[in-house]
C-alpha cells in the first residue's frame, strides 16, 4: 500500500508527463480495437486512451501501450464487465498498468484520485444545463484534466476554460481533420483526443 506522499508524488509525475507530452504532440490517440492499438504504438502520439476491452483483455491491452512507452488511460465506463462502482477503479489500479482513467461519473473520478490514478472527467455538451454544472462538478471531484465533447465548439471551449478551475482541457469528438485540432488548440484546449487515424498521422 502506497503512502499518501507517494501517491501525491506519482500524481505530480503523471501530470508533468501529460503536460510535456501534449506540448510535444497535442493529439491523443483513442483506440477502439486491436488494429488501432497496434497503430497507436507506432504513432507519435504519446498518450493513448483505451475505449474498448473487457475484464479479461484490459490488462493485456494496457500492457501493449506501456510496452510502447506511452501513457495509458482507460475509459472505465466503456470496459465490458466493470460495473459503475468504486471497486471497478480498484480493479484497474490493482490488475493493470494503467496510468489513469476517463469517466463521466464523479464517484469513479473521486475513487481514482484516492488511489493515485491520473483522472480525466469527460463532459458531453448537450445543453446549457450541462455547461452550467461543469464548475460544480469539477470542484467536487477535482479531476486532473477536464475533457469536453464535441471538439469543434471553439466558442464553448473558451467559455469552458473559465469554468474548470484552472484544469487543463482536452477537446474530443467529431475531429474530422487537422483543422479541427488547430481550432480546438487555438480556442485554448491543451490537446485533442480522437479515434481518427488520419489525424494521428497529421502530426507526424
Amino acid at each position: 500500500m502506497r503512502t499518501q506522499a507517494e501517491l501525491a508524488r506519482r500524481k505530480k509525475e503523471l501530470l508533468e508527463f501529460f503536460y510535456d507530452s501534449t506540448e510535444r504532440c497535442p493529439v491523443i490517440a483513442a483506440v477502439k480495437n486491436d488494429e488501432w492499438l497496434e497503430k497507436s504504438s507506432s504513432s507519435v502520439c504519446e498518450i493513448v486512451y483505451v475505449l474498448y476491452g473487457n475484464i479479461c483483455t484490459i490488462r493485456d491491452i494496457v500492457h501493449e501501450i506501456k510496452k510502447a512507452g506511452k501513457m495509458a488511460v482507460v475509459h472505465i465506463d466503456l470496459i465490458s464487465g466493470l460495473a459503475s462502482k468504486e471497486i471497478s477503479v480498484d480493479f484497474i489500479r490493482k490488475f493493470t498498468e494503467a496510468d489513469g482513467i476517463i469517466s463521466t461519473k464523479p464517484h469513479l473520478i473521486k475513487r481514482a484520485n484516492e488511489l493515485g490514478l491520473f483522472t480525466i472527467q469527460r463532459f458531453f455538451m448537450l445543453d446549457t444545463i450541462t455547461f452550467n454544472n461543469i464548475k460544480k462538478h469539477v470542484r467536487d471531484t477535482r479531476p486532473d484534466v477536464v475533457e469536453m465533447m464535441p471538439a469543434g465548439l471553439g466558442k464553448m471551449i473558451r467559455y469552458a476554460l473559465e469554468e474548470v478551475d484552472g484544469k487543463p482541457l482536452v477537446a474530443s469528438g467529431l475531429v474530422l481533420d487537422s483543422d479541427d485540432v488547430m481550432g480546438a488548440l487555438s480556442a485554448g484546449a491543451i490537446a485533442v483526443s480522437t479515434t481518427n487515424l488520419e489525424v494521428w498521422k497529421s502530426v507526424e
